[in-house]
C-alpha cells in the first residue's frame, strides 16, 4: 500500500511552484534577450541530457516504438506547441499575466475531459468553467485599448496543456515517467528551430548573463518537476492540487521585485476568478470522488 503523506506533499506542491516561478522570471530575461526560438531549443537540448541520464540510471529505454505513437506523440507534440507559445508570450507580455492566464489550464482540463474523454461534468463545474473564462477576458481586456494580442498565445498555450495532461492520462502503462519527460524535452529541439525559422530569427551570441538566466530556469524547471512528481506520488490529489495555484503568488512576487510590474485591478480581479473557479471545481471532484467511494 502506498504511504501516503499530505503535509510533506504540500510543502513539495509549494516548493514546485515556487520554482517553476523561478523558471518562469529566468526565461522571460532570457527570452527578451535572445530568440524566444533559441531559448526553447537550449532548455530542450539540456532538459533532455539530463532526463536521459536519470532514465539511465533507472534502467528505462528511451528509443522504443511505443513513445514515438498515439498518446506519447500527441503530449510530446503538445508539450512542445505549448512551449513554444508560452515562451513567446513570456518575451511579450508582463509575467504577471502570462502567470495568471496559465492558472485556466486545470479548468480546460476538466472541460476536455468532459467533451473528449466523456466523463461526467454536472451544471455547476460548467458554470465553474464558464466563470474562469470570464477571468481570461478580465485578465486579456480585448476591449480596452491596452489590450494585449500577445497574451492570446498564453490562451492557446493552455490549450495545448489541456491537451498534453488528457493525452497522459490514455498513455499506456510501459512507458516510463522518465522517458516520457525525456521526448518531451527532445521535442522542444526542432520546435525552438521551426520557430526561429518562421520569426526570421537567427542565432544570437550569448552574454555571461544570459548563460546564468539559462542555468537558472533549467534548474529550477528541473527541480520543480521533482518536486511536483514527489507531491504527487506522497499525497492524495484533491488535497494538493490546490496548491498549484501558488505558482501565480510567487509570480506576482518575482514580477514586482524583478520586473517592476505593477498588476492593474483588472488583472487582480480576473486571476481572482480564476482562481476561484478552479478551487470549486477542485472541491466538486473531490465531493464526486467520495460520493462515487461510498456508492461503490
Amino acid at each position: 500500500m502506498r504511504h501516503t503523506d499530505n503535509t510533506a506533499a504540500t510543502l513539495l506542491m509549494v516548493g514546485s511552484m515556487a520554482a517553476f516561478a523561478v523558471e518562469d522570471l529566468f526565461l522571460k530575461r532570457a527570452a527578451m534577450a535572445l530568440p524566444p526560438g533559441q531559448v526553447i531549443a537550449m532548455m530542450g537540448a539540456g532538459g533532455a541530457l539530463v532526463f536521459w541520464l536519470l532514465a539511465a540510471l533507472k534502467r528505462q529505454r528511451i528509443l522504443t516504438a511505443p513513445a514515438l505513437r498515439g498518446a506519447a506523440l500527441v503530449r510530446s507534440l503538445s508539450e512542445a506547441g505549448a512551449t513554444m507559445l508560452y515562451i513567446t508570450a513570456l518575451a511579450l507580455i508582463p509575467l504577471s499575466v502570462n502567470s495568471a492566464l496559465l492558472q485556466a489550464s486545470p479548468l480546460v482540463v476538466t472541460m476536455g475531459a468532459a467533451l473528449f474523454l466523456g466523463e461526467p461534468v454536472g451544471w455547476r463545474r460548467w458554470t465553474a468553467i464558464a466563470t474562469g473564462f470570464a477571468g481570461v477576458l478580465i485578465v486579456l481586456q480585448p476591449w480596452n485599448d491596452s489590450f494585449q494580442a500577445a497574451g492570446i498565445l498564453t490562451v492557446l498555450c493552455v490549450v495545448m496543456l489541456a491537451a498534453r495532461d488528457l493525452s497522459t492520462r490514455a498513455m499506456p502503462a510501459d512507458i516510463g515517467t522518465f522517458q516520457l519527460v525525456t521526448w518531451a524535452y527532445l521535442a522542444l529541439v526542432p520546435a525552438g528551430l521551426v520557430l526561429m525559422v518562421l520569426a526570421g530569427d537567427r542565432v544570437t551570441a550569448i552574454d555571461p548573463t544570459r548563460w546564468f538566466d539559462l542555468a537558472m530556469a533549467l534548474i529550477s524547471g528541473l527541480f520543480g518537476y521533482y518536486a511536483v512528481t514527489a507531491a504527487t506520488r506522497l499525497g492524495e490529489a484533491a488535497v494538493i492540487a490546490p496548491f498549484r495555484y501558488t505558482r501565480l503568488v510567487f509570480a506576482l512576487i518575482l514580477a514586482m521585485l524583478f520586473l517592476g510590474e505593477q498588476p492593474g485591478p483588472a488583472m487582480l480581479i480576473g486571476a481572482a476568478l480564476i482562481i476561484g473557479s478552479g478551487l470549486y471545481t477542485f472541491a466538486r471532484e473531490r465531493i464526486r470522488a467520495r460520493a462515487a467511494r461510498v456508492t461503490g
